[in-house]
């Protein structure tokens, strides 16, 4: 596993460097991922109109804040994501927002099709889901925690609608594209947060 990591570490972009290639990608009416149909080229063009709304807009409430900017542990969040991934739109700024609070948090992109044998290791449901973070000890290499393809509260709906009607329909995830905007990043923000109260309780008293 931590040879796999590694190697996708080596392969890894830094946020900005991921916004750029979006950026280039839209304007070549182009996507990431190995699936470059005008559906997948459409989606990266409304998800670069997303994540560009979210890096000008998005707040961390004070008390989050707090909480991260104390965080002592040297970590890496090494995140799993394709440009035509609604959920990745809604969540990357959360993610960068989080992380240029702290020296301490290393956030790095790298891209689920070119990356397999590590998404992989990182299944959810058996399913290759992104996005998929991925929590590092940076003196150790090991992997402390995960999260995602979705937040916890959007997760819980997502799955109460696949029990109660077997697959998500357009009308749902257009409703779940309304539900991110109306949370504002706050379930990432909070998920990620108790990640790090795990790994060092003080920052949480």
């Amino acid at each position: 596993m931590k040879n796999t990591i590694e190697a996708s570490i080596e392969k890894s972009q830094s946020y900005q460097e991921y916004r750029d290639l979006v950026n280039h990608l839209v304007a070549e009416r182009s996507t990431t991922g190995n699936e470059k149909t005008e559906d997948m080229v459409e989606y990266t063009k409304l998800n670069n109109q997303r994540m560009k709304r979210w890096d000008k807009t998005l707040k961390i409430p004070a008390d989050l804040k707090e909480k991260i900017t104390v965080f002592k542990e040297k970590v890496t969040w090494l995140v799993i994501t394709e440009s035509w991934c609604g959920d990745a739109a809604h969540i990357m700024p959360v993610i960068n927002k989080m992380a240029e609070l702290n020296d301490n948090i290393t956030f790095k992109v790298v891209l689920r099709d070119e990356n397999e044998a590590l998404m992989d290791l990182f299944l959810t449901n058996g399913s290759q889901s992104v996005p998929k973070l991925i929590m590092l000890d940076d003196e150790t290499g090991d992997v402390i925690n995960t999260f995602g393809p979705r937040p916890s509260t959007a997760r819980k709906l997502v799955n109460d609608f696949k029990t109660e009607f077997g697959s998500l329909t357009p009308d749902f995830k257009q409703d779940l594209q309304v539900w991110y905007n109306k949370d504002k990043g706050e379930s990432t923000m909070e998920d990620l947060t108790q990640m790090l109260c795990q790994l060092e309780p003080t920052v949480c008293l």
